[in-house]
């Protein structure tokens, strides 16, 4: 089952969710399901909103669907992903929020919730569904709890980070017509210059790294998963041609679109 394609909540490792290529995770994308992420094990880094987190151990993250994002979870980097469609569960914020849990008794209960909903999914069963959607509305209660309880008097974002967000909504939106920076800096009242500045303080990455980045997810993705012809992918994803997407595709992989794909059937 694809983890944007599930019909009722379901549980992954992140490990299934990268599906053998790391940069699944690591380039900026969009799901087209709601993510709730409960890292277990290691340190690593992830963007949420044009900002650059650390991620560590009994960290929750809340990331709805259509909202740009990417995950480093490290080399020994452990969690579970729960996947829900879009909308579905009551109370989930519609913008990624990430809670760094220190309480035992919190970190106790996420756990117990997700190990029920993999024991609900591992044996088939009637209503299994329902159960499935009740295991997620019982998630989405511990984590308005829980965001109330570590988040309770949360900072204002700076106009810095506003910018960036909003940056990433509008990248998210547009990423696909092959529109210049400029545009994007046009979109949000700011020079190119700036963008650039504000997204490399907030994100680690400039607004160019971010959005192809996130074109570079789109074509991977249409190369991994589809057969669609190398022109149309790079006509879907607003290339002037052909060869000006391999060009892209080499520089970022050191492969051809034809090699990459090829590279990809052979490791399935």
């Amino acid at each position: 089952m694809d983890a944007n394609t599930a019909e009722v909540p379901h549980l992954w490792t992140l490990g299934q969710l990268a599906r053998g290529g790391s940069w699944r995770l690591t380039l900026p994308h969009a799901s087209t399901s709601d993510l709730f992420i409960w890292t277990t094990r290691g340190q690593g880094i992830a963007h949420l909103n044009g900002r650059r987190r650390g991620l560590g151990v009994h960290n929750a993250l809340l990331i709805p669907a259509g909202a740009m994002f990417s995950i480093d979870p490290g080399k020994q980097g452990f969690g579970l992903a729960m996947t829900a469609p879009a909308g579905s569960v009551r109370g989930f914020p519609r913008e990624p929020v990430l809670l760094r849990v220190r309480d035992v008794h919190m970190q106790g209960e996420a756990t117990a919730l997700l190990e029920a909903l993999q024991r609900e999914q591992a044996t088939p069963r009637p209503l299994a569904g329902e159960a499935a959607a009740a295991h997620a509305a019982l998630l989405s209660v511990w984590f308005r709890r829980t965001r109330d309880a570590v988040q309770p008097d949360a900072p204002d974002a700076s106009a810095a980070e506003r910018l960036a967000a909003a940056f990433t909504v509008l990248a998210e939106r547009h990423f696909r017509t092959g529109r210049p920076m400029a545009d994007y800096a046009e979109m949000l009242d700011v020079t190119p210059t700036h963008l650039t500045r504000v997204c490399r303080h907030c994100a680690g990455i400039t607004a160019a790294g971010i959005l192809g980045g996130r074109v570079l997810h789109a074509a991977r993705s249409a190369l991994v998963d589809t057969a669609q012809p190398v022109s149309g992918i790079a006509r879907d994803l607003g290339f002037s041609s052909a060869a000006y997407f391999t060009r892209f595709i080499q520089h970022h992989t050191r492969l051809s679109p034809t090699a990459l794909r090829k590279a990809a059937t052979a490791g399935k």
